[in-house]
């Protein structure tokens, strides 16, 4: 069966592809380096071969999950010559709509907003989405509210009344944010709220067009580099009594020191709350291709890591912890095979 890969971005060795001009009928270059109006990768099913397309749904082009993924497509793509093609999109409540929708076959999101899907609760009330699987929880997101200190703002609390960006609208970020504010007695009521991504939060707070923007990203964060290189900013600490708060309502958070030195500036430790990045795949993928996909990743965390400073989270023991919802039947045969899951 000839399947159309439909994407935006491919995933290239050495290339880059700018989205403007992109068209769902495109043929587009796997990692392979081959031109294909279909798909290339073949899998056993049943003792039956069978095509598969792998589209990899990841975030704004720049923020982790963008860089994150196109890095490990790229590996992936080379390790099991399945081909992954990457689409830049409005993160995790997005990503998992585009499975639901059959957009793409695979996607990185956040375990706290998966489990809402899952359930069909907060972000996904009344709209439960039970189309995906787990994979394998990837590395911390860490909760980043970054400001600038000459809007007089050093602590969360001094966020009553400024305006403030909290991510893209329907994003987990914005319900991370929701959260971390009413730990502070900050309602959105209380802010000049704005949806931005973090791309263009960066760019407003630079032209002094906002005070502050929540981030939940692996640190440090693209956006967020690029923006301390130019301007001073402070990178707002969760304390330990507002966060201990919060991680009693909602045991999805973790608290996590973003380290000295990540941006330039920040000279010291930020103690904050994290996350976890998690790759989910629809349910309509084959055992066999996600037990490939799930057992290349593992194998590939040197390569990984080289790729990208996250991958260097990788591990058996993180990316089976925390995780609420069913894993794909070939995730969980490769995480039984290696012992992580008993």
């Amino acid at each position: 069966m000839k399947l159309r890969i439909i994407a935006c971005v491919s995933v290239l060795i050495g290339v880059s592809i700018g989205l403007s001009g992109c068209s769902k009928k495109e043929q587009v270059k796997t990692a392979t380096g081959e031109n294909t109006g279909k798909e290339q990768s073949e899998v056993a099913a049943g003792g039956n071969t069978r095509k598969e397309q792998i589209r990899m749904a990841t975030g704004g082009n720049t923020g982790t999950y963008y860089a994150f993924g196109s890095a490990v497509g790229q590996i992936l793509t080379a390790k099991t010559t399945v081909p992954i093609t990457i689409q830049s999109t409005g993160a995790s409540k997005a990503n998992i709509q585009l499975v639901g929708g059959g957009d793409v076959e695979l996607a990185i999101v956040q375990n706290d907003v998966m489990d809402y899907a899952y359930r069909g609760v907060d972000l996904f009330n009344g709209e439960q989405v039970t189309s995906f699987s787990a994979m394998a929880a990837l590395y911390a997101e860490v909760c980043q509210v970054v400001a600038n200190p000459a809007a007089g703002i050093s602590t969360i609390a001094d966020l009553k009344g400024k305006n403030v960006s909290v991510g893209d609208a329907g994003s987990g970020v914005e319900f991370n944010a929701r959260q971390i504010l009413e730990a502070y007695g900050i309602t959105y009521n209380d802010i000049g709220k704005q949806n931005l991504s973090f791309g263009a939060s960066a760019d407003a707070l630079r032209d002094n067009k906002i005070d502050a923007f929540f981030c939940v990203a692996g640190a440090p964060t693209t956006a967020v580099v690029d923006l301390a290189i130019g301007k001073k900013i402070v990178v707002l600490e969760i304390d330990d009594e507002h966060a201990a708060q919060i991680i009693e309502k909602y045991p999805f958070y973790t608290q996590f020191p973003i380290p000295a030195g990540s941006y330039q500036g920040v000279d010291q430790a930020v103690n904050t709350l994290a996350v976890k990045a998690t790759f989910i795949v629809s349910t309509k993928v084959s055992e066999d291709t996600v037990y490939r996909l799930t057992k290349a990743l593992m194998d590939s965390k040197a390569e990984i890591a080289s790729a990208h400073a996250k991958g260097a989270e990788l591990s058996p023991e993180y990316a089976v912890g925390g995780i609420s919802v069913p894993f794909h039947p070939g995730a969980e045969k490769y995480w039984r095979e290696i012992g992580a899951i008993k």
